[in-house]
Parts: C-alpha cells; structure tokens; sequence
C-alpha cells in the first residue's frame, strides 16, 4: 500500500487481550491483530489480579507489527497512534518513571480495606461518589491502602499513578499523563472540574502527590521513541494522541456526542449510557456517573454482569450439538439463535437470575439460576432458554436505562446498540421492543478501537475534535422498530422477574447460595 494515505493506529488494552487495529482516514478498518492474555494472581493475596506489564507490553508490540504486516505497511506509513482499555485498572511508576506494580480491573484483593474505609470514614464513599460519581466498588483508593499496609516498599516509591491506556502511551512516548474518561474511573477524580481531586487521597490518610497531568482525549502528548519504535515497528517520531475509557470512547465512536445519546454495548458485560450534564448526580448512588471522552458532558452508565459470559457457558454447556452442526463456536450462536426464533415472546415464562438491575453503592448478585422451568422439553429446551437469555440482557437493559433516563429527565429517540451482541439483529429487535425505543446498530460494531482512531485522527489534525470525527465516520447499518405487543409481554416479564431476583437476593443474605459476584467489602 501506499504511504500517501493517511493511517491510524488504535492500540487497546483489554480484559483478555490486547489488540492493534488500522484505520484508514475515512475511518475504514484496514487490519488489526490480537494477542490474547490473562492476569494472574499473586498466591500471597487472596483476590489479587495482577497486570504483566513486561510480558503484555511484548504482546502488544507483537500485535503491532502483526497488524502492519496484515495492512501491508511500513511503520512510517502511521499518520498517529492512540491507546484505549479497560478501565478501573491502573500502574504505579517509580522516579525514574518505570513500572512497579500493576493491577488489573478484575483485582479484587482489597475487600478488607473497603470494610475499614467504611468503618473509619463512615461519610466517604458518599461524599466521594458526589464528587467522582464512584464507589469503593472498582474505585483505586481502596487498593492504595492496601498497598500502603501490605507491599508497603511499592507505596513508599510511588511518584505517578496512571490508567492501562496512560501506560501504553507512556511505553510508546515516554510520557505519563491521563484523560478524564479513564481517570475518572478511579474515584480519585472531580467530575465537574474535570481533574484529580488530591483530596480525595488526603481525607483517607493516603498520598496526594502521586497523580499525573491531565489532557483531553484527541491531544497529542508526545511522539514513538526510538526504543519503543525498535519494539513495535513503528517510526520514531508519530504523534502519540492521548485516548481514553474503552466504554466513553466506544460511545463516541458510535455517535454519542450530544446530551441525552444513549447506547448498549452488549459485550461480557453490557453497559447502558446515557450522556447526562455535568449538573446530573444519584442521590441512592445507585448508577455510575463517569467523565466522557467529550468535553462538557458525562455519562450515566449502568452495568449488567456477565451477559456475554452467561451467553458463552449456555453454549459451551448445552450446545455441543450446535457447535458440531454448525462447524465453530461462533456459528454455534447464531444456529442457537435460529432455533430460538420458533419460541414465543416470553420463552415460556422461564425467568433467568444472573445479573441484577444496577446497586452500585450496595452492588451484588444473586446466584446464577434459571427458574419456571416446565419438564416438557419444547417449554424448557434449549432454544426456550437460548431465548429467555436473550429477552432477560434485554429487560435488564430496559429496567437500567429507565432509570437513567428518570435521572436525566431525558428519553432519547433511539438507541444505538453496539459491540458483540449487536451483530445479532434478532437481538436488537428484542431490545427495542424491551425499551419500547428504536434501536440502531453501526456498520462497525466493535466500536471502541473505533473511537480510539478518531482520537488518533483527531491528533493527527484530521478533525477539530471528537464530535468533529464521530460525526465524519459513523455509518449505520440497520434500524429496529418496538414491537408493542412484545413490550406487553417483557413489561410483565420484567415485573416477575424483578420479584423473583429480589426472593433470590434473600437466599444469599441468609447463607443459603453463592452471590455471582459482590463487590469488595460486602
């Protein structure tokens, strides 16, 4: 390929894998490569989840050069390079700006200290999340302390504090710095002011000086150096373009750019967003208020717990048949899928117990269950409940979403559904019809290495902002009415099952099941 084209690399750190993705400048994916991971605990700490910042930045540099391969380029043929992941998890880095520990966001070592800042500060957590729109729950302010009376050394030579995406940046330009979107992740960060708030440290007994400059998504912070260039492939010199929060930067990439755009991005998790006013709060802390990557709006984010994973254990459970009839894993969804088609709205009346409605100041869940099952096997099969999977994602989405918009005072004329579920329109239709909202669903679905390269094109001078860039690329692929006889019916499904969840909840109050998850401290 030519270098008189204009190419963008968006470099993503995720959960399980890290990725590299090529965009051209009219926002085209033109290859990518992935090279999966996982964190490993540390055996001394229970709960512990750490990130491997040596070995995941060699898969990422492989990913790197993977892709140029795929695209056919030179490493000098990239215009910008930008970085997004997942959230919650951060880096500490030492004087001289190298890493000393690392965290992923599934790190959980730090139950006991949630319990001793509750307990200490009874006030805290509120007033924090009244600031940061946060809890304790994936906050870093708990496991800072738990640093300060465990790896105390690791505590002592902290100077810098940093998200996954900054450390991506930072390995390719040697600078440390954060965005809003990220950083605001952390608890530590003052949602209207749009800055690390040091006292949020300070109140709990903890360092104040640790944090880094703070920029805007689409602001170039420096450039590839030579070590990093010698790593990835890449030429010294390429802007590097400060990225953001996988979820605000995906939703920017999908069109969400203006007050009241609302997106599901139904991936293993699902979250529902909402961009709301600097203005907006919950007063039962019961939703996520996050920084956007935008500048003057947050959002409202509601999150369902392992829709995608639950998704992945039917199939890998039940639905050995399909895999082999279907040739693959992938396909085995979509002949499930097909299957569920013949079953009326309502599945019967199966009520799945997986993930609640959002509690983030109290947030735990049932044990994972399926109830109302019927011994004929046409009303309990596996399509029936291949289907009441589905509807429930949806009803859970509907439910959170209705209380973001009671929050907002806003309901949006549609609904853009992007990531991995999306590919299903069968499922965007069951979406729509459970929110009684049109639902959209974008020519990418994979939005956030997208949203990330509009960062990267906005660096490279391409657009004036993310609006700007979000506006130029988004295309759609197909639109999804309500059905509203079906929203009768997931209307009252919805009511039994709300019913149903919280008699389960009481189950595992009394000791009797397992919660599917609790987060620290409960």
């Amino acid at each position: 390929m030519s270098g008189k084209q204009t190419y963008l690399l968006a470099i993503d750190a995720g959960t399980g894998s890290g990725r590299a993705v090529i965009f051209n400048a009219s926002g085209e994916q033109i290859a990518s490569a992935q090279q999966e991971w996982w964190h490993k605990p540390d055996p001394r700490f229970e709960g512990s989840m750490d990130f491997d910042v040596q070995g995941n930045w060699a898969l990422l540099s492989r990913a790197i050069r993977a892709a140029l391969e795929k695209a056919g380029l030179r490493g000098s043929d990239i215009a910008a390079v930008s970085a997004t992941s997942m959230r919650e998890a951060f880096v500490l880095f030492d004087r001289e700006g190298r890493e000393i520990w690392a965290c992923a966001n599934v790190d959980s070592r730090a139950g006991r200290e949630v319990g001793a800042l509750k307990q200490s500060h009874p006030e805290l957590e509120a007033q924090l999340y009244a600031e940061s729109g946060q809890t304790f729950a994936l906050g870093a302010l708990p496991r800072l302390l738990w640093l300060k009376r465990n790896l105390p050394d690791i505590y002592e030579r902290t100077r810098r504090i940093a998200m996954l995406s900054d450390w991506v940046l930072a390995r390719l330009s040697g600078v440390i710095a954060s965005d809003p979107s990220n950083a605001g992740t952390t608890g530590l960060f003052d949602l209207k002011a749009r800055r690390f708030q040091p006292s949020a440290m300070s109140r709990a007994g903890l360092r104040d000086d640790i944090f880094p400059d703070c920029v805007e998504t689409g602001t170039v912070i420096g450039r590839v150096t030579d070590q990093a260039a010698e790593e990835t492939g890449l030429a010294p010199g390429i802007p590097v373009v400060m990225g953001g929060g996988d979820c605000q930067i995906g939703t920017a990439g999908t069109g969400l750019v203006k007050e009241g755009d609302c997106a599901v991005l139904g991936g293993t998790f699902w979250q529902q967003i909402v961009n709301v006013s600097p203005k907006v709060t919950d007063a039962s802390m019961d939703l996520r208020i996050n920084p956007h990557v935008v500048e003057g709006l947050n959002q409202a984010e509601a999150i369902s717990f392992f829709v995608g994973a639950v998704m992945r254990w039917f199939r890998d459970s039940f639905g050995a048949e399909e895999v082999l009839e279907a040739g693959g894993e992938g396909d085995a969804y979509a002949l499930l899928e097909e299957k569920s088609k013949a079953v009326p709205p309502g599945a019967y009346g199966i009520i799945p117990i997986f993930s609640d409605v959002m509690h983030y100041g109290r947030w735990y869940h049932a044990a994972p269950s399926l109830l109302n099952l019927s011994i004929d096997p046409e009303r309990s099969g596996k399509a029936a409940i291949f289907r009441a999977l589905q509807e429930n994602a949806a009803i859970v989405a509907a439910q959170n979403l209705s209380r973001i918009f009671k929050l907002s005072g806003i309901t949006p004329d549609k609904i853009v559904f992007a990531a991995g579920a999306a590919k299903s329109a069968h499922w965007a239709q069951i979406l729509s019809s459970a929110t009684g909202i049109p639902v959209v669903t974008p020519v990418v679905k994979e939005a956030t290495a997208f949203g990330c390269a509009a960062a990267a094109a906005v660096g490279a001078g391409l657009y004036r902002d993310m609006p700007e860039a979000a506006s130029a690329w988004i295309r759609w692929d197909q639109g999804f009415e309500p059905d509203t006889a079906h929203k009768q019916i997931y209307d009252e499904a919805g009511e039994r099952w709300a019913r149903a969840y919280a008699l389960q909840l009481q189950l595992v109050d009394e000791g009797v099941t397992t919660s599917m998850w609790k987060a620290p401290g409960l």
